[in-house]
């Protein structure tokens, strides 16, 4: 997670920077806007990283729930030998 907070924070003070210096703005201004860009990139990066990680968790559970149930009822074979 914290991988992907930092992942964002320099993406997003790169393009901050980049954005910034396009539209030649002085450099106190590109510092500026880059720092806010990187608050926000890596803000978003973590909501993501959160959802994802949610989502993967969620995933997990079902899948092994649904394995459970598959191991637990009789099969259509031994049903119809009967």
């Amino acid at each position: 997670m914290k991988l992907l907070m930092l992942f964002g924070g320099a993406l997003g003070f790169g393009i901050g920077l980049f954005c910034s210096r396009v539209h030649e703005n002085p450099w106190p201004y590109c510092l500026w806007h880059a720092s806010l860009a990187a608050y926000a990139g890596g803000w978003l990066m973590g909501w993501w990283g959160r959802a994802w990680q949610r989502s993967l968790k969620d995933s997990a559970l079902e899948r092994a729930a649904r394995s459970a149930a598959a191991l637990s009822a009789p099969s259509i074979s031994k049903l119809s030998k009967s």
